[in-house]
């Protein structure tokens, strides 16, 4: 008699007896199945609303267990039940259906709270009469702990802050849940605390480099959030599972190792109607932009931290000329750093023209990393490039180091035409007169290998943008042709907006 007509049989005389093998039969089989018939065990309320995005973390998860996936990267957006799929049913079903009691868990958020009230869910679900009817399973009372607590067959959960330590514990999953808070991830520090533990202390904490696993699920907030700092340094190692609110045809996600694709075809479907509808998504999308505008609106919800048309600079108002004109004044602004560095802010260097039409043209950018000799000698041969006629305009630091290299490069620079001043405000407040041009649609750019990063900097420009440093040279050429032109008469600039 085959599996199923003897479950069949056995139903008619023992209909509970059946009901828990077919549980732990289709339970065992797939991720998705145990969480829907796990979920009223935790929210008895609240019903389980079905939708692909949510089968497609779970799909995703259940690769990660099965050593199809080693490192998994989730970008979604709040409210699409991460946490409770990722921290609470996950480890139970490893623990459970798959029969993977031995596997450890250290489950990070920014908040050493959230970590804990998703361990302690996680425990309620595995101490059910519904679980230990399937999958009896004990927990040592003298290891049972809110952040912490073991089972009989050595697996346990552990769960600490991002920035807690570590030391003694190594997992199997290593799950980060929101490393940053939303009120704080425009916080340099916050961030860089939140990457310090990310890349020297997780990486030790594994209890096999080759087969344990990260997963690092979170909603975008910025350029330099942990999301940002893997998709940068290290994409290979990452399958990524990032799913915006609304679809966006030219971020389409695939995850080949789960044979997922996602199923949306037009412009802004949204990604899980069942749950947020058309009406909610806008009040959502209302709610963010009234305290964090675009970028909270872009980051959160579309998982790319910068609006879609660029912040103060939207790519559809980019003009390219094959050729320059002719312009009455020309000057190449400056932003200085010195660090080679792979992760450190570039030099830069942007050439600025004017036309007699008051039109400004993009002449000449660039970009590097480098040290301070390497700056300087960079420096010099774009001066002999461009000719004494040029202008040169480089900041000037406060303090004595700032007198000391303004002395050093007049010296390097001797002959040519090079004004020192020392930035007034900050970056965005600095970028406003350049940003009012490029709205107007007074700015050009001529064609050249340099558009593509220029204009993809330009176009990130924000309080999340990863890096600044040639918007920043170009408000520095554009207000040196403000503040050194003839006339007062720029097209579109007044006083008030006019750096000094």
């Amino acid at each position: 008699m085959g599996g199923f007509e003897r479950i069949i049989n056995e139903s008619l005389r023992n209909p509970q007896a059946a009901l828990i093998e077919l549980d732990q039969i289709d339970c065992g089989r797939s991720f998705y199945e145990f969480v829907v018939r796990a979920w009223p065990v935790l929210e008895p309320v609240h019903p389980f609303v079905h939708g692909w995005a949510v089968k497609a973390v779970c799909d995703a998860l259940q690769a990660v267990t099965e050593g199809k996936i080693r490192n998994l990267l989730i970008n979604i957006p709040p409210g699409c039940t991460k946490s409770m799929t990722t921290s609470v049913f996950w480890p139970a079903w490893e623990w459970g259906p798959r029969g993977l009691r031995h596997h450890r868990f250290i489950n990070g958020s920014y908040e050493k709270g959230l970590a804990t009230r998703d361990l302690v869910r996680c425990r309620d679900l595995i101490m059910s009469e519904w679980f230990q009817q399937r999958w009896p399973l004990a927990l040592k009372d003298d290891q049972d702990q809110k952040t912490y607590y073991e089972n009989d067959k050595t697996g346990w959960r552990l769960a600490t802050s991002v920035g807690g330590a570590l030391t003694g514990y190594r997992g199997d999953r290593v799950v980060v849940d929101d490393p940053h808070d939303v009120k704080r991830a425009e916080s340099e520090a916050q961030r860089d605390e939140a990457l310090r533990w990310w890349t020297e202390v997780v990486p030790t904490r594994l209890n096999n480099a080759d087969r344990s696993s990260k997963v690092l699920m979170m909603q975008r907030l910025h350029m330099k959030d942990l999301s940002g700092h893997a998709l940068r340094t290290e994409p290979d190692e990452w399958a990524k599972l990032i799913l915006p609110m609304e679809y966006e045809p030219e971020h389409h996600c695939a995850l080949p190792e789960i044979g997922f694709s996602d199923p949306r075809e037009n412009p802004g479907d949204l990604l899980w109607p069942e749950r947020f509808s058309r009406s909610a998504v806008d009040r959502l999308k209302k709610t963010l932009s009234s305290k964090g505008g675009s970028y909270a609106v872009a980051g959160q919800l579309q998982q790319r931290p910068v609006p879609r048309e660029g912040g103060m600079f939207h790519r559809s108002r980019a003009q390219f000329i094959d050729t320059a004109p002719d312009v009455v004044r020309v000057v190449r602004g400056w932003d200085l750093a010195a660090s080679e560095s792979t992760t450190a802010a570039y030099t830069a260097a942007v050439k600025i023209g004017i036309t007699a039409r008051r039109q400004f043209v993009i002449l000449d950018a660039v970009r590097f990393r480098g040290s301070p000799y390497e700056v300087e000698m960079r420096l010099r041969a774009l001066a002999q490039q461009d000719g004494t006629s040029v202008p040169i305009s480089i900041p000037q630091d406060p303090g004595q180091a700032g007198k000391s290299q303004k002395a050093a490069f007049a010296g390097l620079l001797a002959g040519y035409d090079v004004h020192f001043s020392a930035e007034s405000g900050d970056k965005i407040t600095r970028a406003v007169p350049f940003a009012a041009q490029w709205e107007a649609g007074n700015v050009y750019l001529v064609r050249g290998a340099w558009n593509d990063i220029y204009l993809g900097e330009l176009c990130e420009f924000g309080p999340s943008a990863e890096y600044m440093d040639q918007t920043d040279a170009s408000s520095r050429a554009f207000a040196y042709l403000l503040m050194y032109g003839d006339d007062d008469e720029i097209l579109g600039t007044t006083p008030g907006l006019l750096v000094k």
